[in-house]
């Protein structure tokens, strides 16, 4: 199993929008993923504290895949894309990691 985990920390103000509140819409579509796309076995995705200092990232996503291949798919489909188009305007900064658990 391969775990892979993103935080996103987002611009203060884009679209119209504060950073917890794109945040929040960008971590509606990512739950909406689950069960849309075959090789995302588990997927939690998280808001930050909103006391937490403003150096944290905004948003958290831990997903889950059977293997590197699986995440490879996950990162072309569509749906996964399209989130990845909506959001990257309103972020400052991605960061990831993947593991083996």
């Amino acid at each position: 199993m391969l775990r892979h985990i993103v935080m996103f920390k987002f611009k203060p103000e884009a679209d119209g929008y504060t950073a917890r509140e794109n945040a929040a819409r960008t971590a509606e579509m990512l739950r909406a993923l689950q069960g849309v796309i075959p090789t995302l076995k588990a997927s939690e995705v998280h808001l930050g504290a909103e006391y937490a200092d403003s150096t944290n990232c905004d948003l958290v996503l831990i997903s889950d895949f059977e293997n590197f291949e699986a995440l490879q798919e996950y990162i072309v489909h569509p749906r996964h894309k399209a989130v990845g188009e909506f959001m990257r305007p309103l972020r400052e900064s991605r960061s990831c990691v993947d593991f083996e658990i």
